[in-house]
């Protein structure tokens, strides 16, 4: 089965390591991060979302333009546009990029976030919210016939999109979360679920609860199944996990110099969201786990986000990445901490090693399925 990669749209080059050597707002270098994705066998790229940052929507609709072959996934938080609209909007892009579009549903974990816009619905019911808002938007898009809603946070009557997603598809729906409510949702609605990376065993055991909520929801096919990493590559062992203390000290040092923070989006302790929670108590267990996995960065950050790393060489991280796509995971994000540079080395050096780790369980699947056949024929 094929496995994917997904990388970041930005427009500056800031993270938890560096402070912006570019513009805030830098289209030269949306550009060339993106075009170094598009360049080096990525997927595709995720325009992320955040309360005071650039409209992501508009962000892919520029990227679209100008690039030709790359995917776009787009974050969206269902707070902040109605159901009708978002749903003419995706559609919108997904036909200006000639069927290239993903949309990523956010619910958000975090209250204090929401309410920066206006969101003042408790977790519980933002999840109601995102399960109904997500059924809307894939009616607008399929729906020939006006059509009416009567639900909990939706009412209205007799729309219709006469803009369609490109060419009679329906872009994919992803979802990500680890609460219970997330799951349920989740695993209901969306055609990819994304997990922020754990060890193999816990990682297992977030799979086979999509899967298992996907059942109750009388689902035959469960979502594909999305983890993301934070790679540390370099040539030798040594040297990885010699870079990896230094990316560790840049997080202190630069959290130090913004006075102890990293983000107004996510808090260095207590995290009101699940995912965070379990990424800090993974990390109290022990820096390292597996082979390569390591939870120091995860630590480091208060659990925000996408924060374990995989360190090694290339070959060590593509086979700790072929171990999860052994678990059921088929959707890889990777995002470095020197933003660029790492996405062009992981591109050059590590997806390649995946892509042929994966060709040949294939092959192997494909002669184990042959001698079955003949067998039974026998």
């Amino acid at each position: 089965m094929p496995v994917e990669f997904l990388g970041i749209a930005t427009t500056s080059d800031a993270s938890e390591t560096t402070a912006p050597t570019t513009k805030p707002f830098d289209t030269d270098y949306l550009l060339r991060i993106v075009r170094a994705h598009e360049d080096n066998g990525w997927t595709r790229v995720l325009f992320a979302y955040g309360p005071s940052g650039p409209e992501p929507s508009v962000l892919a609709s520029y990227v679209a333009s100008k690039l030709d072959t790359v995917e776009l996934l787009l974050a969206h938080r269902p707070n902040v546009s109605y159901p009708t609209f978002a749903a003419k909007s995706f559609a919108t892009l997904d036909q200006l990029s000639q069927g290239r579009l993903s949309v990523h549903f956010i619910t958000g974990g975090n209250d204090h976030e929401q309410q920066r816009e206006g969101d003042t619905l408790t977790k519980d019911e933002r999840y109601a919210r995102t399960q109904e808002y997500i059924q809307i938007v894939k009616k607008a898009w399929t729906s020939a016939e006006p059509f009416d809603h009567e639900g909990e946070h939706y009412q209205f009557r007799d729309f219709v999109s006469t803009i369609k997603p490109y060419d009679g598809r329906v872009p994919t729906i992803s979802f990500g979360g680890s609460s219970d409510a997330a799951f349920k949702v989740g695993a209901a609605e969306a055609d990819i679920y994304a997990v922020w990376g754990e060890p193999l065993a816990s990682t297992a055991e977030q799979i086979a609860r999509v899967h298992d909520a996907a059942a109750l929801a009388g689902r035959v096919t469960p979502p594909r199944i999305h983890a993301a990493f934070r790679p540390i590559i370099a040539p030798t062992e040594e040297l990885a996990w010699a870079k990896a203390e230094q990316v560790l000290g840049r997080i202190e040092a630069r959290k130090a110099a913004q006075g102890g923070v990293l983000s107004a989006r996510h808090p260095i302790t207590n995290p009101e969201n699940a995912g965070s929670q379990r990424l800090l108590a993974i990390a109290a267990q022990g820096d390292r786990h597996d082979t390569a996995l390591w939870t120091a960065t995860a630590k480091a950050t208060g659990g925000a986000g996408n924060s374990n790393a995989l360190v090694g060489t290339p070959e060590q991280v593509a086979q700790a990445l072929l171990a999860y796509y052994d678990l059921g995971v088929r959707i890889i994000s990777a995002r470095g901490y020197d933003l660029l540079d790492d996405a062009i080395d992981f591109g050059r050096y590590v997806i390649p090693l995946v892509k042929e780790g994966v060709a040949a369980r294939d092959a192997e699947a494909a002669r184990t399925a042959q001698l079955v056949t003949q067998g039974a024929v026998a």
